[in-house]
């Protein structure tokens, strides 16, 4: 498919026995805990379904140079941060940017790369999701830049709580996009 016909996909949200917030009320903590991801996970991609690579990295809330494509790219970026170099202590670099930059994906964002992008989100996702299988949420690491401890149980609390505040973001850009609001903001 060429870049130019390419939009973001549509998502199909996971469910949990019907529960339209695909997380149920009442299982053990794990469950809770991976299913709350997974719907922050899809949440960040439903504000970006139907949009075409120039409105993904389009900024839209000025002075502020947050895209929806900058977010996916940061995700992308925290993911691998916090869950494959940190706890699970793979040797594997950067996805976007360097380690002291700060801006971790947000900036260089560029709409040719926008299917690209998306692409090695989701991949990232599923390397995360290999790299904490079976492991115990009392499962512990020291992150070189903090310097305590952290447990595994942490880590997830941390991703649900940066996902929160950037699905805040998304939103909004969303919104100041194409003026689309909701849990599904793509036209039916």
């Amino acid at each position: 498919m060429s870049e130019a016909a390419w939009t973001a996909p549509r998502v199909t949200r996971t469910t949990a026995g019907g529960d339209q917030l695909n997380v149920p009320s009442a299982a053990d903590e794990r469950v809770l805990l991976d299913g709350w991801l997974r719907w922050h996970r899809e949440t960040l991609l439903t504000k970006c379904a139907g949009l075409t690579p120039a409105q993904l990295a389009r900024t839209t809330a000025e002075p502020s140079g947050l895209s929806l494509l900058g977010l996916v790219r940061h995700m992308a970026e925290i993911e691998r941060w916090w869950f494959r170099r940190g706890f699970a202590g793979e040797p594997v670099g950067d996805v976007y940017t360097g380690p002291d930059d700060g801006d971790e994906g947000m900036e260089g964002v560029d709409a040719a790369h926008a299917e690209r992008d998306f692409a090695r989100y989701r991949a990232e996702i599923a390397a995360c999701e290999a790299a904490v299988a079976g492991r115990g949420l009392d499962e512990t690491y020291v992150p070189v830049t903090r310097g305590r401890t952290v447990s595994l149980r942490w880590v997830y609390l941390v991703m649900i709580q940066e996902y929160a505040r950037h699905n805040g973001h998304a939103d909004l850009l969303r919104e100041r996009t194409d003026g689309a609001t909701g849990d599904y903001p793509e036209p039916e």
